[in-house]
């Protein structure tokens, strides 16, 4: 125990990146928007550009299995992910839930990327009643895998992902395949929920944004949730929508009737 605990006191968890990490690299960006469209320059609109590699000084210290785990275990001291199961009723565990997959949309550094992470790569991580691990699992197509649990609530999430980006000209339109299932173990309930697509736009303006729809839905509860997720886009702005704004809706999936409307930002 005393070697254990010798160890914990000498662990550094490297900081995740934040919005004030994410403004500086906003107002650098018109030093790489000309690099990096010149990156495309003989990449036809609508290719496939899975396989497109930035230049290392694009590319962020730290891998993507990384970037991935601080997704789930870092909540600015709160325990987002243990809140899911202490509700007592179904339909505030479902917003707990929902709240914690709004957590996770973290906002993008534009015109910077982690680094691709090899086949049998892993990252782990311990954060308070929090072990999440990561592992790259296939090469063609790049698919990651973690495994998070919650020791203390006793919740079991996994989660597996590949990006398919598509060159569209003016920006980068990336489909994010795969599914995220969370089960509340002491509560015997499963979420499954999908995950929106991601946008890398160069013109009129650069930045990186989460846009889409995501289902959260609980077949034991009969309760799901859906949210729209609007990009940073000039013609979202003709339309009256914020910046990086979200909105949804809460409903019985048997009935239809709506609970809830959930609105704000996905960012705040």
């Amino acid at each position: 125990m005393a070697e254990e605990e010798e160890i914990r006191r000498h662990l550094v968890l490297v900081k995740p990146f934040s919005l004030e990490d994410e403004k500086d690299s906003e107002h650098a960006a018109s030093n790489v928007i000309r690099k990096i469209l010149s990156l495309f320059k003989n990449v036809r609109p609508g290719s496939d550009i899975t396989n497109f590699q930035l230049p290392p000084q694009l590319n962020l210290p730290r891998s993507q299995l990384q970037s991935y785990n601080e997704m789930i275990y870092s909540f600015s001291g709160e325990d987002l992910l243990g809140e899911c199961s202490r509700r007592n009723l179904p339909i505030e565990r479902l917003k707990s839930v929902v709240t914690w997959n709004i957590s996770t949309l973290r906002p993008l550094i534009f015109g910077m990327s982690p680094y691709n992470p090899v086949v049998g790569e892993t990252h782990h991580v311990s954060n308070g009643h929090i072990n999440v691990l990561a592992e790259q699992i296939s090469h063609h197509p790049p698919v990651s895998a973690i495994h998070a649990t919650h020791e203390k609530e006793n919740i079991d999430v996994t989660w597996t992902q590949y990006f398919t980006p598509k060159f569209r000209g003016a920006y980068v339109d990336v489909e994010v395949k795969g599914k995220r299932v969370m089960k509340l173990l002491n509560r015997e309930e499963t979420y499954d929920m999908d995950q929106p697509r991601l946008i890398v736009r160069f013109l009129p303006s650069p930045g990186a944004h989460w846009a889409g729809k995501v289902k959260i839905k609980c077949l034991e509860t009969n309760l799901e949730a859906e949210l729209h997720l609007n990009s940073d886009s000039f013609i979202e702005r003709l339309r009256g929508n914020n910046n990086r704004s979200i909105k949804g809706k809460i409903i019985e999936s048997s009935s239809g009737n709506q609970l809830y409307d959930i609105f704000g930002h996905w960012d705040k």
